[in-house]
């Protein structure tokens, strides 16, 4: 039986086409626009009712079509009963459930019952006449529907008395119109993400699709063939094992399901609550959740059960188990690898590998920590912190240059200094207390230090010393007194003894052996 009957115009085309022109089934199917499969069914009746081309002149297309659709027999209701439509109805949103299998068990429990074409006619015409969001078919646990209400409650601020206006998150089984309702302050991605979490817990399972509207906390760039998702949005996705289904632009009957339901909590939980006054939102929502209960327990009118009874018949079963751990809430956001390989993050900068320097980052913010990822992989992860204008660097991160030059501070260089003698020590204080910053010194005192071992610890000592009496302090004139033997001769009488240095930069041995800090 076709989907749909076509009209008397084209159904005397096929039949010219194929009894006058003698066009095969597929030609015919182009030249009218339909399907072959729809050619050779009408065919098939116009052979049943043994017409003829060219048709009689006297046959009406009334009559033509009596005789293409003749009605079935008449037979005693006991020997041909009728199906329970609503039954089948119901039936059909089970998975893998068809209408030619329920018709098949519907003739072996009633042999003398409706061929397929009129049952099929028969059906059709009962589900005519449902509301179109139920006549709907969604398989049990495939798709949960969720949006907005347009409507706000106020909720009133007991302290300031400000009254905040807030939205209403729907959501909808797909097979049992099932439905979940609560308030949120508002509908930006952290209460759009707290509310689908809150609604999968309501249900105890998942389904394998979430549909939704084109709203910007679930679709960042709206496209008819391929809108691109939150990232947030799609990563809770995934953690509950199931996929978003945008709806397309403008077609608001893609989220039929979802709009009735919003019609049914804003006409039988709202409208119940206009009159009353809200002091927080959990107030609201404990509300929310007694009218809500009461509203899935409520009888269909066309259909046998409730939404409650329902869903535990056809989605429940067929939802998949929720996580066993809980969504962590992240954000995302997009970074530069800057030339100091650091990235800035609200304010605080967080190293990345120096390899990725002017690369884009895709940067993951929880509470507690600061993820870096590279073409989808991890390639950092800290702490997060709240002080600003300060950095956390890892040494992985670094050049190896940096790297090597980070491990040293003014407190090592003194202390190693310390193990050649005061000597030592002196020229080390010297050479980074004639500098600026101390770090500048560092390059020099590293030169020293690699001297002490080409030599020996002592003669490091004896030039220094040698350096400080002659007031030839840096790395130069010390690695010359050692490459010329000098540290074993003695100094000249009338050469004066090294004076302490008297600088405002020179912060003193007590400063670098412990008693300062940097």
């Amino acid at each position: 039986m076709p989907a749909e009957r076509l009209p008397m115009r084209k159904i005397k085309e096929i039949l010219r086409l194929k009894w006058d022109c003698g066009f095969g089934h597929r030609q015919i199917a182009r030249s009218c626009g339909i399907a072959s499969s729809t050619v050779g069914e009408y065919l098939r009746r116009a052979s049943v009712a043994k017409l003829s081309w060219p048709l009689p002149a006297e046959l009406t297309e009334a009559g033509i079509e009596q005789l293409l659709f003749p009605p079935p027999p008449v037979m005693p209701a006991a020997e041909r009963p009728l199906p329970i439509w609503a039954d089948v109805h119901l039936e059909l949103r089970r998975k893998s459930v068809t209408l030619a299998l329920l018709w098949e068990e519907y003739k072996e429990q009633n042999p003398q019952g409706y061929q397929y074409s009129w049952y099929c006619d028969l059906y059709r015409a009962w589900a005519g006449k449902l509301h179109l969001w139920m006549r709907q078919e969604h398989k049990a646990g495939e798709k949960l529907f969720v949006d907005y209400c347009g409507q706000t409650v106020p909720v009133n601020d007991p302290a300031s008395g400000a009254v905040h206006d807030v939205s209403v998150f729907v959501a909808v089984m797909g097979a049992s119109n099932y439905a979940y309702a609560e308030a949120t302050w508002t509908q930006k991605l952290p209460d759009w993400i707290g509310s689908h979490q809150r609604a999968f817990a309501y249900y105890g399972g998942v389904t394998e699709l979430v549909a939704h509207d084109n709203l910007k906390t679930g679709v960042t760039s709206p496209c008819r063939y391929e809108p691109e998702g939150n990232q947030t949005y799609l990563n809770l996705l995934a953690h509950y094992g199931t996929a978003s289904l945008p709806g397309r632009v403008r077609h608001p009957r893609d989220q039929a399901k979802v709009e009735a339901g919003v019609q049914v909590v804003q006409r039988w939980i709202l409208a119940r609550l206009r009159n009353r006054s809200f002091f927080s939102l959990a107030e609201l929502n404990a509300e929310i959740r007694r009218l809500l209960d009461d509203l899935n327990r409520r009888p269909f009118k066309k259909l046998p059960g409730s939404r409650r009874s329902q869903f535990e018949a056809l989605d429940q079963p067929a939802l998949k188990p929720l996580p066993l751990e809980p969504y962590v809430y992240a954000d995302w956001l997009k970074a530069t690898v800057q030339m100091n390989y650091h990235i800035e993050v609200e304010r605080h900068y967080y190293s990345a590998p120096y390899q990725l320097y002017k690369k884009v980052l895709d940067v993951r913010l929880t509470a507690q920590t600061v993820e870096f990822l590279h073409k989808g992989q991890r390639v950092a992860s800290h702490v997060r912190s709240g002080v600003p204008y300060k950095y956390t660097t890892v040494a992985e991160h670094m050049p190896p240059a940096h790297r090597h030059h980070a491990e040293w501070t003014p407190e090592r260089l003194a202390r190693w200094a310390r193990e050649s003698g005061p000597l030592t020590v002196q020229v080390v204080e010297s050479i980074m207390g004639s500098r600026l910053h101390p770090q500048q010194g560092f390059r020099a005192c590293l030169g020293v230090m690699r001297l002490g071992k080409l030599y020996s610890p002592e003669r490091l000592e004896a030039a220094c010393g040698r350096a400080l009496r002659l007031d030839a302090i840096s790395y130069k004139s010390i690695k010359s007194i050692l490459k010329n033997g000098l540290d074993r001769q003695t100094v000249p009488a009338n050469t004066p003894a090294p004076a302490p240095i008297n600088h405002p930069n020179i912060r003193g041995s007590n400063y670098f052996l412990g008693g300062g800090s940097c």
